[in-house]
């Protein structure tokens, strides 16, 4: 299975695709911003993604009790209005961050949270969509953001199986088949019992999609351990320093982190390899130090090999240690000093 955005396979036998989501991390300072997608390239990320909405598309500015924001969450106190009139990306640095992330070479995408911003990405040509967790029973979304034909990301954090099952279904019924699912678990930060990373290769199993995880843990470990389970996709917050504060801060890395998830990530990558059986050359210079059948006392020709003048040790330049049992009782066909690699020819052939 496989995916295409901006001309770059995602998915089987193709480099994982890396990340780094910028979300509210910005501060709502341009600056901070473009800074932050320089530093994400500069640490090796593939693609940048933002979040496309207007507080009062996402949400109403209401603070009766359905608005309050009291789940335990970083963001308790809050009124949803609140929090992301802190959080949100302003539309007219799109173009502008667009230009900067696609100049560095970085795939530049976005989630939208309405049809309003679906168009307005449209207006960007952008290559691929996300759909976060929260938007995953947005079923009409789902449908409008299909109909462009453009791949797309789903985080599963929030949603049941059937849940899932609908959003594959609605974009299949819209004629677009290229369909990532990424592992989520919506908690901020995300606990690792919560993680259940199991979950992807079933997903991939299930759905017949491309896999990924969107982290929400703290620290690299859950990532990079998702690359040796399958995943084709990683995303990360990522933040030029957690001093900054924000809605994300606590659960994004900062660039030496980012860094050094990337470099573990191709570090997976190279040791997970393909299926093979067949030995490199440079595993077969150290079967030399494998072990085979040596002479351990002085032998003479015509002395019968017992278990004690012949025995399995290392190095490996004798016979393989399966013979040992076919050797003992036969006898030497010459004159034999300890620290002789067995070989057949000092066997012999035909015993008296």
């Amino acid at each position: 299975m496989q995916l295409s955005i901006s001309g770059r396979k995602v998915g089987e036998d193709a480099r994982v695709l890396i990340i780094a989501e910028l979300s509210a991390n910005h501060q709502q300072k341009f600056d901070v911003a473009v800074e932050t997608i320089k530093a994400a390239k500069q640490a090796g990320a593939d693609a940048i993604k933002l979040q496309t909405y207007l507080p009062e598309t996402i949400t109403l500015d209401c603070d009766n009790e359905y608005f309050q924001i009291k789940q335990g969450t970083l963001w308790d106190g809050k009124t949803l209005s609140e929090l992301y009139k802190e959080a949100y990306t302003p539309w007219e640095w799109h173009p502008k961050l667009q230009s900067i992330a696609e100049e560095l070479g970085l795939i530049f995408f976005s989630s939208p949270f309405d049809t309003t911003a679906v168009d307005f990405l449209e207006s960007l040509n952008v290559p691929a969509y996300k759909i976060a967790s929260f938007e995953i029973t947005d079923i009409p979304l789902i449908q409008y953001v299909a109909s462009k034909q453009k791949p797309i990301l789903i985080s599963t954090g929030i949603a049941t199986f059937q849940e899932i099952e609908d959003a594959i279904q609605i974009c299949k019924q819209s004629g677009n088949n290229q369909i990532a699912l990424l592992k989520c678990t919506s908690s901020y930060p995300a606990p690792m019992e919560e993680v259940n990373l199991k979950t992807m290769p079933q997903l991939s199993k299930s759905f017949n999609t491309v896999v990924g995880l969107s982290d929400h843990t703290l620290g690299i470990t859950v990532p990079v351990a998702a690359v040796s389970l399958g995943a084709s996709i990683v995303e990360k917050h990522f933040i030029l320093d957690r001093k900054l504060g924000g809605p994300d801060a606590a659960f994004s890395l900062e660039p030496y982190e980012f860094k050094a998830m990337v470099s573990a990530i191709r570090d997976v990558e190279k040791a997970l390899g393909t299926v093979t059986f067949e030995i490199s050359e440079r595993v077969q210079h150290s079967r030399v130090f494998a072990r085979s059948l040596f002479v351990t006392k002085d032998v003479l020709a015509g002395e019968i090999f017992t278990a004690e003048n012949v025995r399995s040790i290392r190095p490996g330049y004798g016979l393989p240690p399966k013979y040992l049992a076919e050797i003992v009782g036969k006898r030497a066909s010459k004159n034999l000093l300890k620290g002789t690699p067995l070989t057949w020819d000092l066997v012999e052939k035909k015993q008296q």
